[in-house]
């Protein structure tokens, strides 16, 4: 095939998502706004607008008073012409839960839900799925939060085993014909933590999770990037090398007398790995007090100069979905497929 007539569609595909990002920050605008506002040409932006318009993706509003000529036509981007379901898997010692909300383009929830079973797996998954695309047949992306270690769509480590080596990413993308996303949980909620921040410049920042039961995980954002290493490993902090056997490291980590210790040696890890300017703890076995004593033992380590601010995130579970609908938004863009997909 010709490289020029793949060239010609991808500039066309580039050139309708620019249109469609200006609009969608705009909130409404003029041919000429979205003009400015892309760098395209009029010409261009009439004809992009008009085929969405045509598609259903855009809302025509009232034409915009003007002081001579023709009235210009108003445009606003249709949040509802399209949804995303995301759907976060937990582990529990005797139950697994499943939280789902079906958001629009902007975001915005349209429905939630909850809804637990003693065993998740592909198909457990599939029909809440299937459920939720049977209501809103307009859903094009499907984003699935999952406790383990994800690498090209598939779950190579995690809580859950009937899970684990099982191709979910595709099976799903080749039964609806969406985009779909399986992200682990600790990435999904450190981007969620992060993108809330409305940083000036790019940050790294860590969030790490210490859950009752469970081994311990953390999130890394690097330069205002997810960093996940070259297996999808990165942020697997249990297995750093604390000298002890992984069932004497979850042992210390249920003692309150030996957790600090602990807690602090991850934490310095990450410290002297990274240098992020804030580490955010969560779970069950982080409380509030827990802070400072984690920051005395981590000073035994690191310079006071290169501590990063040290907080607690009590609300990781909105940064989790937060995280989740705004990866699996941008999974619909055609400017970020050219350049990362996220897996």
């Amino acid at each position: 095939m010709s490289p020029i007539p793949n060239n010609t569609t991808r500039v066309k595909k580039m050139n309708r998502e620019l249109v469609r990002q200006a609009l969608k920050t705009m909130k409404q605008g003029t041919k000429a706004m979205v003009a400015q506002a892309t760098g395209l040409s009029v010409a261009t932006c009439g004809s992009i607008l008009n085929e969405l318009l045509d598609a259903g993706e855009l809302l025509e509003l009232d034409m915009e008073e003007s002081s001579g000529g023709r009235p210009a036509r108003v445009y606003r981007y249709n949040m509802n012409f399209s949804y995303i379901a995301c759907i976060i898997i937990k582990a529990g010692v005797n139950t697994h839960s499943l939280t789902f909300t079906v958001a629009n383009l902007a975001g915005e929830p349209v429905e939630e839900g909850y809804l637990e079973s003693r065993r998740v797996d592909a198909a457990v998954i599939e029909q809440l799925i299937d459920q939720l695309i049977t209501k809103y047949p307009h859903i094009r992306a499907v984003g699935i939060g999952v406790p383990g270690a994800v690498h090209k769509g598939v779950i190579n480590l995690g809580d859950i085993p009937e899970l684990v080596q099982v191709p979910l990413e595709a099976l799903i993308r080749e039964k609806h014909g969406v985009e779909v996303i399986v992200e682990n949980d600790m990435n999904s909620t450190v981007y969620g933590f992060y993108q809330k921040q409305e940083y000036d410049e790019e940050k790294s920042v860590a969030v790490a999770t210490f859950i009752e039961g469970y081994f311990p995980g953390a999130g890394l954002m690097v330069d205002g990037h997810i960093h996940r290493g070259n297996t999808r490993f990165a942020g697997e902090i249990s297995f750093l090398p604390f000298g002890i056997t992984r069932e004497e490291q979850l042992r210390r980590l249920h003692d309150r007398k030996t957790f600090h210790p602990l807690a602090a040696h991850t934490v310095s890890s990450l410290i002297a790995v990274m240098n992020p300017a804030t580490v955010a703890l969560t779970g069950s076995l982080v409380q509030p007090a827990d802070l400072e004593p984690i920051r005395q033992e981590c000073l035994k380590y690191i310079p006071e100069m290169h501590m990063p601010q040290l907080t607690l995130l009590e609300h990781p579970d909105e940064d989790y979905m937060y995280g989740l609908i705004t990866m699996t938004l941008e999974s619909l863009s055609y400017s970020l497929k050219l350049v990362e997909k996220r897996r």
